[in-house]
């Protein structure tokens, strides 16, 4: 609080609001009876469909996070000679 007060007297913009965040109850409510209206088994099709999806976008930000940070770390290896 106290830094926000400096701010202001040390004449520094005011903060801009948040943007609102959209109200997706309408959207899930038609979902869900899309859901209840199509048979099981094409129900648990689409539901192992979106997970497949999701683990996929998971997979592509893991590796473009991994591309921003110079990529993996290679851990250092050392040859020791048996005799």
């Amino acid at each position: 609080m106290r830094f926000e007060q400096a701010e202001r007297e040390a004449g520094a913009a005011a903060p801009r609001p948040r943007p609102s965040l959209p109200d997706l109850s309408a959207l899930l409510l038609a979902l869900e009876g899309l859901r209840s209206a199509v048979p099981r088994e094409l129900s648990d099709q689409l539901t192992a469909l979106l997970r497949e999806l999701l683990l996929t976008l998971r997979a592509l930000i893991d590796w473009y996070l991994e591309r921003l940070d110079g990529g993996p770390v290679e851990t250092e290896v050392e040859d020791i000679p048996i005799d």
